[in-house]
């Protein structure tokens, strides 16, 4: 390989290392759409996604933002939302929400294992669902001793914030996951 094609590999892995920090300055704002678009340093992007990279333990520090086109290719990280504007602020936030929907499951009604799904029958903080997940996967994470996230088989997300709050038979309903 020639010096020239190495400095261009150089290049290309120092951009796609570098670490961008979108300053509070940005302009976020909701399209006709619903989307988010940004205008950031005099370039405007039509439609960004944007990505908690923690989104159990801060969920607003550290958000990438990405173009929502191709590859999702990162333009930058907000550190900190609550540095933002409060415009910019609403806007992130009402996207985070609409992305991040996660109900809160306060009662089990039932929990019935056939044929390789387990079939969930719970109450949430938005209302009374059925959902099934597959007992092959990792449908079922610990967060800690007592919070649990569970994926659905339609990839939905639903929160169990404290394991020791339910009545023991919704505890044994859910020993099979523990």
């Amino acid at each position: 390989m020639s010096d020239n094609t190495l400095n261009i590999f150089e290049q290309k892995a120092e951009e796609m290392t570098a670490t961008h920090i979108i300053p509070a300055t940005a302009v976020f704002a909701q399209t006709d759409g619903g989307f988010v678009s940004l205008d950031l340093d005099g370039k405007h992007y039509d439609r960004v996604k944007i990505v908690r990279l923690f989104p159990f333990s801060d969920a607003d520090k550290y958000l990438s933002v990405r173009e929502y086109e191709g590859d999702g290719k990162e333009i930058g990280i907000i550190e900190d939302l609550d540095a933002m504007s409060a415009d910019a602020k609403e806007v992130i936030k009402d996207q985070l929400t609409l992305c991040y929907f996660t109900p809160v499951i306060s009662k089990i009604y039932s929990i019935k294992d056939e044929y390789g799904y387990a079939y969930f029958h719970v109450m949430t903080d938005k209302g009374e669902c059925r959902f099934a997940i597959n007992m092959g996967s990792n449908a079922v994470s610990k967060l800690s001793d007592t919070r649990l996230i569970i994926v659905d088989v339609d990839e939905n997300r639903f929160e169990i914030r404290d394991v020791d709050a339910l009545s023991q038979k919704e505890k044994r309903m859910l020993d099979l996951f523990l």
